[in-house]
């Protein structure tokens, strides 16, 4: 078990992967002991810290950590490696239990996430999944994971559809939390076999792609989707009946568009929106925006199209067959 035993804030923002937060000084706790360091006294406030560390750490050790028995080994962390982990840490060391701390807190780790996303190559063989916005790439991901193809979902890491309307119900992780759960399935990726990642530009919604990622994602080859305007239609209409079901949200999504499009194309699509006509706005913003914005990401970039795949349709029955041959093309492939 990895214990974070920093205040509620400071966890919520990012935390080790799987860590669980045991906090021996909440966020108001904190700021006492913090304020009574600077303006009064640091003997003042050790000894305040003191008291209340050990009074939490005493109801944790009552509550969650009662089942516990002698041979458990939990590894405990705060900011830096110091007093809170320390004190907690020797606490659990007096129990009898064989507890650890990470040396340098999770600053340590979070240099390790840097080092890894921002300054060293990444090994792995990507290969993007590529095609007009309706396609259903994210759902293909699923299916090929399912096909013991290595896969990347970055929209699911940021909690977004990487689109205009893409935003999803509880919004999006910090970028230091969508960093940490990214390196965290990186790191499980075997290097020396192909990864999927659905094609994105370099931002999820409002989170920033690492340049060791964006970089690998730019110079990778694509295998490209292909499907009908009025099927993509209908399978958007689906996908994103969340975001139309608000028409007014729906609206102040599509306001920023007015100065690329036009007011007329973005009252159009207002109109169908008001009409309760998805399909139809779905067809006419992704024919009018989404595919000319693919179009002209797509010459800028020249990517290599290693293979394209034709559908006819995107029922889950067409879905499930594409995804077949798409995974027995990944797992011959030599890149």
């Amino acid at each position: 078990m990895v214990i974070d035993v920093r205040s509620p804030a400071e966890f919520s923002e990012e935390h080790v992967p799987g860590a669980i937060n045991l906090p021996v000084l909440n966020d108001e706790e904190r700021a006492r002991v913090g304020t009574l360091y600077k303006q009064s006294s640091p003997f003042q406030a050790r000894k305040l810290g003191a008291a209340l560390v050990f009074a939490n750490a005493a109801r944790h050790v009552a509550g969650p950590l009662a089942e516990h028995d002698g041979s458990w080994r939990p590894l405990v962390y705060c900011w830096r490696g110091g007093q809170r982990s320390g004190s907690f840490a020797w606490m659990l060391k007096e129990i009898g239990w064989r507890a650890q701390v990470l040396e340098g807190g999770y600053q340590s780790y979070r240099r390790m996430v840097n080092q890894f996303l921002y300054e060293t190559p990444l090994p792995h063989r990507f290969v993007q999944l590529g095609g007009y916005t309706g396609v259903a790439k994210t759902a293909l991901l699923a299916r090929l994971a399912d096909r013991n193809v290595q896969v990347l979902d970055l929209e699911a890491l940021a909690n977004h559809r990487g689109s205009l309307l893409g935003r999803r119900p509880g919004g999006q992780p910090s970028q230091k939390a969508f960093e940490s759960a990214l390196a965290s399935q990186l790191v499980a990726l075997a290097p020396d076999r192909p990864v999927i990642v659905e094609a994105e530009s370099s931002k999820v919604g409002d989170i920033n792609l690492p340049p060791m990622l964006w970089a690998a994602m730019k110079s990778a080859p694509w295998l490209e989707i292909n499907a009908p305007l009025d099927k993509r239609a209908v399978y958007l209409a689906e996908a994103y009946a969340d975001v139309l079901d608000n028409t007014s949200a729906l609206k102040d999504m599509l306001s920023p568009l007015r100065y690329y499009r036009g007011h007329a194309v973005v009252e159009h699509w207002c109109a169908l929106a008001d009409a309760g006509d998805r399909v139809g706005f779905c067809r006419a913003i992704a024919a009018e925006h989404y595919d000319p914005a693919y179009r002209k990401a797509a010459q800028a970039q020249g990517h290599h199209v290693l293979h394209r795949f034709d559908v006819p349709d995107l029922t889950p029955m067409v879905l499930d067959s594409l995804a077949e041959t798409i995974a027995k093309f990944v797992h011959t492939m030599s890149i």
